[in-house]
């Protein structure tokens, strides 16, 4: 049994002893922890949850709810919904933040806490630690009876949600009802079987495939939407004669597309799309994290703007984003951060971006995929002795390559004319995570293994 406890909160598999995985008490140590921190930080005692439809998620949310009543915090609660849904509702809501019940692409096992500020943003790196401290120390109080907290069922936020996509200048919902898209869904029996179909209605859609879409927490498939899970979403757009697939994960927040013929758009060049478009209308920078694309620095870089990388992370792409004005950003997840709603990863805002795209340009999806610069990628990881000094390699990986350009705000990553690499060190693991970029599959892989080789030399493996 796993329990992982991080800044951006708590994440574990169901079943097991108490601080070795995500059991009931440790659900209540972190949640309290949390509301403590809340009430402290923003004087308020109000927060936002919502949930994923994975099968743990109404025993997490009883637990959840029933700790923040306990300490005095008065609850909205979503019921089923999306991470940029809850996002969305904490600061309409005038809450002190939120909690979203999910494990994201994680299998049917775990289950997590993601946690929200008062701009329904995730909290950062120095708030994450206040909130361990906060459950390490049992630093927390409960409410006497008079002064519980209420609970408040809402799920009008569906809708206010998709009002407010509809609302953004840059989708045009004629423009996607004319092109009379044929469109598959994969939802993985999560919350976006509910909300995508719903998105899809509302932009002028009338051919719907649905397949997986019943919030049941069933997940027919690995939830990471990766082409080797998708295979039966890829058949059924061919089947249809669809115009295209698309898939999300359990909590929405990851996007990705299949093409007419039942290949991959790339959730890599799902942001590239997006910010495509935008940046066509919309003068300003954009941000991707240092393991995303490089096809977004070219796209960006095209229309006369300026592209910056992020650490890894979607907090830190979010900052990022704040500090050079990026009007589009995200990660190569499939992530897709449109500060014109909010800052957050949200799939919703992008799937009406990319349809608009599409719908304007003309052009079938794959036409569209290879108007791009075409990259491939290859991901890799060394094992390396428990209790070595890989922050002392990372350093010497440096020096061998310090008249290259390199980044080394997280980890060690290594431009070079034509390829990168990025080196990570994993915050659980004695691994070194190593994700490589080539103009062709067989040069991004033999970039990565000269780096790996040269490790390998290193440790003496």
């Amino acid at each position: 049994m796993t329990l992982i406890k991080s800044i951006s909160g708590i994440r574990g598999t169901i079943g097991g002893r108490p601080g070795d995985a995500f059991t009931p008490i440790d659900i209540v140590k972190f949640t309290a922890a949390f509301g403590r921190f809340i009430q402290q930080q923003t004087g308020i005692s109000k927060l936002v949850v919502g949930r994923d439809a994975r099968g743990s998620g109404e025993m997490v949310r009883n637990l959840v709810v029933g700790t923040l009543q306990s300490m005095g915090i008065d609850v909205v609660d979503l019921g089923l919904s999306t991470t940029p849904t809850v996002e969305i509702a904490v600061p309409q809501e005038g809450a002190g933040g939120g909690i979203i019940l999910t494990a994201s692409h994680n299998p049917a096992q775990w289950n997590a806490l993601k946690l929200l500020n008062s701009d329904g943003e995730f909290i950062n790196d120095a708030q994450g630690r206040q909130v361990l401290d906060i459950a390490e120390n049992l630093d927390f109080d409960f409410a006497e009876v008079s002064n519980l907290g209420r609970v408040t069922a809402d799920n009008s936020y569906l809708q206010k949600h998709i009002d407010q996509i509809l609302a953004l200048p840059l989708v045009d919902v004629d423009a996607i009802r004319k092109a009379d898209f044929k469109i598959a869904v994969d939802a993985v029996n999560s919350t976006g079987g509910i909300f995508v179909p719903a998105l899809l209605t509302a932009l002028g859609v009338e051919t719907i495939h649905e397949i997986y879409c019943e919030p049941n927490g069933l997940f027919p498939h690995n939830p990471e939407p990766l082409a080797e899970n998708l295979t039966d979403l890829s058949a059924l757009v061919v089947d249809k004669n669809a115009d295209m697939g698309i898939a999300v994960d359990p909590d929405v927040d990851r996007l990705c597309f299949v093409m007419e013929d039942g290949a991959m758009f790339g959730e890599e060049y799902t942001l590239v799309a997006v910010a495509d478009y935008v940046l066509q209308h919309t003068p300003g920078h954009t941000v991707s994290n240092l393991s995303s694309t490089r096809a977004l620095r070219d796209v960006t870089i095209n229309q006369g703007f300026q592209y910056h990388a992020a650490a890894v992370g979607e907090v830190n792409v979010v900052t990022k984003m704040k500090e050079v004005g990026a009007v589009i950003g995200g990660e190569g997840n499939g992530g897709v951060i449109y500060p014109a709603i909010h800052y957050g990863r949200d799939a919703l805002a992008g799937i009406a971006l990319f349809l608009t795209h599409l719908a304007k340009s003309g052009k079938r999806i794959s036409e569209l995929r290879a108007s791009y610069p075409q990259y491939y990628m290859s991901k890799n990881k060394i094992t390396l002795t428990p209790g070595l000094d890989i922050d002392g390699l990372l350093v010497t990986m440096q020096q061998r390559y310090k008249d290259v350009p390199h980044s080394t705000i997280d980890g060690l990553k290594i431009d070079f004319e034509q390829d990168w690499v990025h080196l990570r060190k994993s915050n659980t693991e004695p691994i070194i995570r190593i994700y490589s970029e080539g103009s062709t599959p067989e040069k991004a892989q033999a970039i990565a293994r000269q780096i790996m080789e040269e490790i390998e030399a290193i440790v003496g493996i």
